[in-house]
């Protein structure tokens, strides 16, 4: 996908490490000027410096008004303008039900609904006619696993954003499309094993239950999150790449 992104201007929310960092980095390599936020200024300075090409740097946590104000004027004074979205900022949490709390509700549901909602709705001003916006969903809208209830209904609302958000902006030709991992070796997956071993044992059992008999990776999700945003992706809208190894077929 060389030069598939020349002259664009991208965000990519939550791009400080795994899915997000790496989706910035094709991003960067297809010619595109790239801004990727996290919450953390150090780590999110050196994720920017990790990736060559132009690509800046913004700390911002998606839940603060004032950070994703900041966040679109940086982006409207530097480059005038926005051409890619790609929201991939979320909460995992395992609650299984009699154990879920009202703050695990909120947390969830804040982070994976209400902050892509506004991070969406402060892009748009800047958005290009006939830009793109990804989001990052999840097989567990689509399959159920123990503990997961919080999250697999917040992903589930991810989707219907997004069928509902392709036909809104049909007068501006905005495509909207959701890109649904399946189990993928992830920062945000080692963060549920307590230990090295833990995360090596998760990572092993992960993909057992997919035809590829693997954890995705990174890369492979970030490759089709990449080629959705782009042009190649021209007629595409409204739907739900699903990157999952087989795991939602089986």
């Amino acid at each position: 996908m060389s030069n598939a992104f020349h002259r664009k201007v991208a965000v990519v929310t939550g791009g400080s490490a795994g899915i997000g960092h790496v989706t910035a980095r094709k991003i960067a390599e297809g010619g595109g000027t790239v801004y990727i936020t996290g919450r953390d200024q150090d780590a999110v300075t050196a994720a920017a410096a990790d990736i060559p090409g132009d690509v800046i740097g913004v700390r911002a946590d998606s839940r603060s008004a004032d950070d994703l104000d900041r966040l679109f004027t940086q982006v409207e004074r530097r480059s005038g303008r926005l051409d890619v979205l790609v929201v991939n900022a979320a909460a995992i949490a395992t609650a299984p039900l009699g154990t879920i709390t009202e703050d695990v509700i909120r947390t969830v549901f804040d982070v994976n609904i209400t902050d892509t909602i506004m991070t969406v709705q402060k892009a748009l001003p800047l958005l290009a006619d006939g830009g793109a916006i990804v989001l990052t969903g999840s097989m567990a809208a689509h399959k159920a696993s123990r503990g997961r209830s919080l999250y697999a209904a917040s992903k589930a609302g991810v989707r219907a954003l997004v069928r509902t958000w392709a036909l809104e902006l049909t007068p501006r030709r905005i495509r909207v499309n959701v890109v649904s991992p399946g189990p993928t070796d992830t920062p945000s997956f080692a963060q549920l094993a307590a230990t090295a071993e833990e995360r090596e044992a998760l990572i092993a059992t992960m993909g057992t239950g997919t035809p590829m008999t693997r954890a995705g990776t990174a890369e492979e999700v970030a490759a089709v999150i990449s080629f959705v945003a782009s042009d190649a992706a021209s007629h595409v809208n409204g739907a739900d790449y699903q990157v999952d190894g087989g795991y939602g077929q089986v």
